[in-house]
């Protein structure tokens, strides 16, 4: 599987929105992460479905939205109708969460649960085979621009794992911290969907920035190809 590199949105200036998605097509990005914030389940406000259905005739990417917010059921029917593609939603805050995955499924949009670094990403796992994507918070939601919690990999690690023994496809998503220099950490462990804020979105640069990310992964995936290779070809000696 190639991996996704997801600019994060709120990391952009809300100036230029519009001109920083062009940027993320022109450099062959795929996925857009929308980080939906109520100010309740996390501290922060962002936006909501009005200016998602404004954006949505930028250009054809993915629209993942990633719901950090109480009682997200209220909100799924106006996300779908913007254009969302894909909704993430957090286990914290979905006491019934099987009939939540149901119902973005019936809106038409592809389903995602989040878990936060001090929630167990093996609480999933009565619903990892209704996954599209599990989003393994690599810091704790709500404010951009911190520094990972290179811990929580350990779940990236374990859902990789899991995935293989079962034949699991959901994709794994990371979100938090991540930047030029720890990449391939979150490479290694697994992430197929790496979400980046502010070290991909910088004036002028966004395009630069997600093509450096993009030869990043398409560079790992071609050493551990050529590992695997070598491996397979020592064992058969």
């Amino acid at each position: 599987m190639k991996t996704i590199i997801a600019p994060s949105l709120l990391a952009a200036d809300a100036s230029r929105w519009g001109g920083e998605i062009q940027e993320v097509l022109a450099a062959g990005g795929s996925c857009l992460h929308l980080d939906i914030m109520d100010g309740r389940f996390v501290p922060n406000l962002t936006f909501g479905p009005g200016p998602v259905g404004m954006l949505r005739g930028c250009g054809e990417l993915e629209f993942d939205a990633h719901l950090m917010t109480v009682e997200p059921e209220r909100l799924l029917p106006a996300f779908a109708a913007a254009g969302v593609d894909s909704a993430t939603v957090h286990s914290e805050a979905c006491p019934h969460l099987h009939y939540v995955l149901e119902m973005i499924r019936d809106l038409g949009m592809r389903r995602g649960v989040a878990v936060n670094p001090a929630t167990p990403v093996w609480s999933l796992e009565p619903v990892l085979p209704l996954l599209d994507r599990v989003l393994i918070m690599t810091v704790n939601p709500g404010f951009g621009g911190q520094k990972a919690i290179l811990a929580a990999l350990e779940k990236v690690v374990w859902l990789r794992r899991r995935k293989e023994r079962d034949g699991l496809t959901c994709q794994i998503q990371v979100d938090g911290g991540v930047n030029r220099a720890n990449i391939k950490e979150f490479l290694a462990a697994g992430a197929e969907n790496i979400v980046i804020g502010s070290a991909l979105f910088q004036l002028g640069r966004t395009g630069e920035n997600l093509r450096f990310f993009q030869a990043a992964a398409a560079e790992y995936e071609r050493e551990k190809v050529g590992g695997e290779a070598a491996k397979a070809s020592d064992g058969g000696g």
